[in-house]
């Protein structure tokens, strides 16, 4: 994101009924078929969502992340306390402490631990933590941005960047096609990001994605997103992909989504997402829902997510119930075809004492029993670059 960028104040901003993304046109010139999705009009699929899967696991996938929320915080002259350790009392991570052009996964909670959203922050270039980036969830964004508003201090600048535009190019190759494009990004690493220019088009580019492949996320101006698009995917190494290649994808990374495998009824521990309250910020506390983390930290969960390997080819999908021979043990979150290893995976919350690696379960779709057992999770393994060894 670009600090020029920070003129639209979200004091006065509301959430639109259904709203188009930047690269409408080009989606629908390019056979994409579109779906709702967030609160948007978005490319599901343009070819067919497995040969977009395989692809992007082989080569490079271009996927429209705009219905993104793209924020930054900022704290100005005057502010009692900069934008990052304001932050830090609404997240669990270590925000202060993050260098320049580095990036953390964190999560935004509730007085209980619940999980309101999960996102990314970004330093964006501040060695005092003046300026932060971050981006959330699509469907939450308006609700993030109430919360955000609400709890921070009014000395903190809060900015909704809805005239930039988010690419996220993903796959083994994409390193090879952007650095080709835009010279020196392929010297970033997992979760770092930098400032560059493409053709006059100011470009803001992370190392990260929601894929498990390498990758990237460009965020720039909505009026360059169609030329550079368009440049892209001039190499032949890249097709544009779909919702639905990057939801099978983001499953079988064993990456949970917001509004299916997290919501205010999941805490981070239960979610498994325990690297995400900083060893640091566990201790020193001063953080929404730090008393609920702690206590199922020390004393453990009633209820964990956990991946589930079926037998068979029929999927399981959200809401089957989980069983343990005729009692329900949990349920369902996220589910399909894995077509990387081409038999059925799901991820589910199941009662902490059937959550153990190898625990034997059924699942019940539509009246009918498949075998599935409890597996780690990715469920393909993670392919982040995160530099020479």
């Amino acid at each position: 994101m670009n600090e020029a960028a920070m003129d639209t104040e979200t004091e006065t901003a509301e959430a639109p009924e259904t709203g188009t993304l930047p690269l409408d046109a080009w989606h629908r010139a390019n056979g994409a078929r579109m779906v709702e999705f967030a609160g948007y009009s978005m490319p599901i699929q343009y070819t067919g969502i497995v040969a977009e899967h395989d692809w992007t696991r082989e080569s490079a996938g271009l996927f429209d992340v705009s219905h993104m929320g793209q924020l930054t915080i900022s704290s100005g002259e005057g502010a009692e306390e900069n934008a990052a350790t304001a932050l830090e009392r609404l997240l669990p991570g270590n925000i202060a402490g993050l260098k320049p052009g580095r990036m953390r996964y964190s999560l935004l909670l509730n007085d209980d631990g619940g999980i309101l959203d999960d996102l990314i922050v970004t330093n964006l270039g501040s060695d005092t933590g003046q300026t932060l980036g971050i981006v959330v969830n699509g469907a939450m964004k308006w609700d993030d941005i109430a919360h955000l508003r609400e709890h921070l201090p009014d000395a903190i600048t809060l900015n909704l960047h809805d005239d930039r535009a988010l690419l996220a190019l993903q796959g083994p190759k994409a390193a090879a096609v952007l650095d080709n494009l835009v010279p020196g990004t392929r010297q970033l690493t997992f979760m770092t990001a930098a400032a560059f220019e493409w053709q006059g088009v100011p470009l803001w580019v992370s190392r990260a994605g929601y894929t498990g492949e390498d990758g990237f996320e460009i965020s720039l101006p909505e009026d360059g997103a169609a030329a550079f698009a368009d440049a892209l995917i001039a190499d032949d190494r890249v097709k544009p992909v779909g919702l639905g290649a990057r939801d099978s994808l983001r499953l079988e990374a064993g990456l949970p989504l917001y509004g299916h495998d997290l919501s205010p009824e999941t805490d981070p521990v239960s979610a498994g997402l325990g690297f995400a309250l900083s060893k640091k910020r566990r201790e020193s506390g001063g953080w929404m829902g730090h008393g609920t983390c702690v206590t199922r930290l020390a004393d453990g969960c009633a209820e964990r997510r956990v991946g589930l390997v079926l037998s068979g080819r029929l999927p399981a999908r959200e809401g089957a119930a989980v069983m343990h021979g005729e009692t329900q043990v949990g349920r369902v979150t996220s589910g399909g075809f894995s077509p990387t290893l081409g038999h059925p995976v799901a991820m589910a919350y199941v009662a902490s004492e059937h959550a153990a690696e190898g625990t034997e379960l059924t699942l019940d779709v539509r009246g009918r029993r498949l075998d599935a057992r409890v597996a780690p999770m990715p469920f393909v393994p993670h392919k982040y670059y995160r530099g020479e060894a």
